[in-house]
């Protein structure tokens, strides 16, 4: 009896050591990083997949979370490989032992004795599954990851390092390769055929063995349905649908703003744009269509901004992401070119701001010198007198030069930087030729100045990113008054033939020699841009803004929409009279008299600007000497000359004035830097 005693004593502390000794061969274990890279993903508003980026290796995996994977396909993949997941810690004993059995049976192990939990282990280290060592070590590390993790989180290692043929990781990666969809929504069959997968996944790739890949499909399913999961109506629809042997490509939506987005942020994984999936490829589909047919070499750029929140909804860098004849790989909405007449809305703008006309007011176009400059319309022709409304909507050129010769080209880029744009002037002096598009600006530009006009003047903070710019201010670029007036005279631009959209505010312009073709249009919420021309800058003969661009310009809209958004009525301090009651000075345009009788006027620098350095000259047209000049409110100066040094030390904001003989005033806030 002692005997027996002290046996079974020695047994137990036998077992106690093993048990012990096990523990600590655990604990010791060095566990493989368990945080795997994975693409870098572009989602749009609403979390959807714009665009993915291969691994650096090459490979594809896209992370996913348990819930965001089929309930059947993970209750097909448990009951297939591992029905005892939730209950072993890592080892099934009963798998190993009749594993074991069919070892020594066939000499060789197989892999019936694995877990899931040992499959992951394999494949976090990616390690071998024939040789006793790989096997021990997949066990060791099997039963130190139930340790430090729980069950869904092993089972989510699993479903985004699985296997399934050639560059696809993971069940994500491979629905969407393989169903063109997420993982949420498999059927029975495509279910089935991700749990066969990953067990010889080269062997079974439907895209290249689609026989392969159905024999091992219906094999799980069959083994389902004699486990009891399928019933036989489930098992028979699976076995009819056939395999499709395509490879879907990953999406490519929006590839010129993913790219922009990852090259400004490397190290992110996930980039959430404010881009409108659906919108978006429409306006894909849309650009394609702009171009298909032509042999000369036309490309196309559309952006579109909720004008209310900045939001950018869609984004057509080129009509096709691809090394062709077109530079498809530029993004051609930054690309700075000519905008022709598209800012003689902003120039008529200012020119109401600032009183020297008024949308009624009658204006001359006819042959004029304005200092050695002579521009013609665009037609050759010229009208005579007529409305400002007039001269806007038919874009005569000789009108837009006057009115930005009586009040200074400085005063247009000025504008275009309230707006946020960021304009390129040739030599760094505005001259005239700014009104008729001798400007260098993108069409992330012009959509800028557009949008703020549809928002009632003030700048809007263009971002596509939901999230504010940094830094941004929403100046105002135009009075209320003013951007409805101008939006009031855009609304009844001649549509292109064919086309009837009412309720939208647009312009066209036509660069010189036809190199750049535009279109901008808004309504009361959305505004949209279109350009077209030849990526290289060279010549389109006979390419028009009115021809080429509105078209696409309307059909976006079409696309964005069931219908418009009305603009805004009038705000109450807009003058809305005929020419007739207008004040004297505003019923017909005389430029060349305007600012003289009006007072005086600073020419430089407008209101706005922003001046690097600590010294200026600044200028007074019109108004009687002498002048007294202010700064913040300061006396600085007095002259009889139109000009006056400005010496400012300190970076920041400052408000000039300037007083005439006769009491009339001028103001200009800078800000030096």
């Amino acid at each position: 009896m002692r005997r027996w005693i002290f046996s079974l004593a020695i047994a137990l502390f036998a077992i106690a050591a093993v048990r012990d000794g096990l523990d600590r061969w655990i604990d010791a274990t060095v566990l493989p990083p368990l945080e795997a890279s994975s693409s870098v993903e572009v989602l749009d508003r609403e979390g959807q997949l714009l665009r993915a980026y291969t691994m650096q290796d090459g490979r594809w995996r896209l992370p996913v979370r348990l819930e965001d994977v089929d309930s059947g396909y993970l209750e097909m993949l448990i009951r297939y490989e591992d029905k005892r997941f939730y209950a072993h810690q890592g080892v099934d004993p009963i798998a190993m032992l009749r594993s074991g059995v069919l070892a020594l049976r066939h000499r060789e192990i197989t892999s019936g004795g694995s877990t899931l939990t040992m499959q992951v282990a394999r494949l976090l280290e990616d390690g071998s599954t024939g040789r006793w060592e790989g096997k021990l070590r997949q066990i060791r590390v099997a039963l130190a990851l139930e340790r430090v993790m729980s069950k869904d989180e092993i089972l989510t290692l699993y479903l985004n390092h699985a296997p399934f043929g050639g560059n696809i990781e993971g069940v994500r990666a491979a629905s969407r390769a393989y169903f063109d969809k997420p993982p949420k929504r498999l059927t029975v069959a495509q279910s089935a055929l991700l749990v066969a997968l990953p067990q010889s996944p080269e062997a079974r790739r439907p895209d290249r063995a689609a026989l392969s890949a159905t024999h091992a499909r219906d094999a799980v399913l069959s083994r389902l349905h004699d486990a009891g999961l399928l019933d036989e109506s489930a098992l028979a629809e699976g076995i009819r649908l056939p395999v499709d042997g395509v490879r879907h490509p990953f999406p490519t939506i929006a590839p010129h703003l993913s790219d922009r987005a990852i090259g400004e942020d490397t190290h992110a994984q996930k980039h959430h744009l404010t881009i409108d999936r659906d919108f978006q490829i429409s306006l894909e589909a849309l650009a394609s269509q702009a171009v298909t047919g032509r042999s000369d070499r036309v490309q196309v750029a559309i952006l579109a901004m909720d004008h209310q929140s900045g939001h950018v909804l869609g984004h057509v860098g080129s009509a096709a992401y691809r090394a062709d004849g077109r530079s498809g790989f530029i993004d051609l909405a930054m690309a700075v070119r000519s905008p022709g007449s598209t800012l003689k809305p902003l120039t008529y703008g200012l020119g109401f701001d600032q009183g020297l006309i008024h949308p009624e007011t009658l204006i001359a176009d006819r042959p004029t010198d304005f200092d050695g400059y002579r521009p013609q319309n665009f037609d050759g022709r010229y009208r005579g007198e007529l409305r400002v409304r007039k001269a806007l909507q038919h874009s005569l050129n000789i009108p837009a030069v006057a009115v930005t010769h009586a009040m200074g080209p400085q005063h247009l880029t000025a504008g275009l930087r309230r707006a946020g744009a960021d304009a390129v002037v040739p030599g760094g002096e505005p001259g005239l030729a700014v009104a008729l598009g001798g400007v260098g600006l993108s069409l992330t530009d012009l959509v800028r100045l557009y949008g703020a006009i549809g928002n009632e003047g003030r700048a809007v903070d263009l971002r596509w990113r939901d999230e504010p710019t940094p830094g941004f201010i929403a100046h105002r670029v135009l009075k209320r008054a003013s951007a409805w007036q101008i939006s009031d005279i855009l609304l009844d631009v001649p549509r292109p033939v064919g086309v009837r959209s009412a309720g939208i505010a647009y312009k066209t312009g036509t660069s010189y020699g036809h190199r750049d073709a535009w279109a901008i249009g808004f309504d009361g919420r959305h505004v949209v841009g279109v350009w077209m021309g030849r990526a290289d800058g060279t010549p389109v003969p006979g390419a028009f803004g009115g021809d080429l661009a509105a078209p696409v310009l309307f059909a976006a809209f079409a696309r964005l929409k069931p219908s418009v958004d009305p603009i805004a009525a009038a705000p109450p301090e807009t003058l809305t009279v005929e020419t007739s009651q207008l004040p004297q000075h505003l019923r017909r345009f005389d430029g060349s008299h305007h600012l003289r009788s009006s007072g005086p006027a600073i020419s430089f620098p407008p209101n706005g600007a922003i001046v690097d350095g600590d010294f200026l000259i600044a200028k007074v047209e019109g108004g009687q000497a002498p002048y007294v000049w202010l700064a913040d409110g300061r006396p600085v100066g007095r002259t009889h000359r139109n000009q006056f040094e400005i010496d400012q030390r300190e970076e920041g904001f400052l408000s000039l004035t300037v007083i005439d003989a006769a009491g009339r005033t001028d103001g200009s806030r800078i800000q030096f830097r």
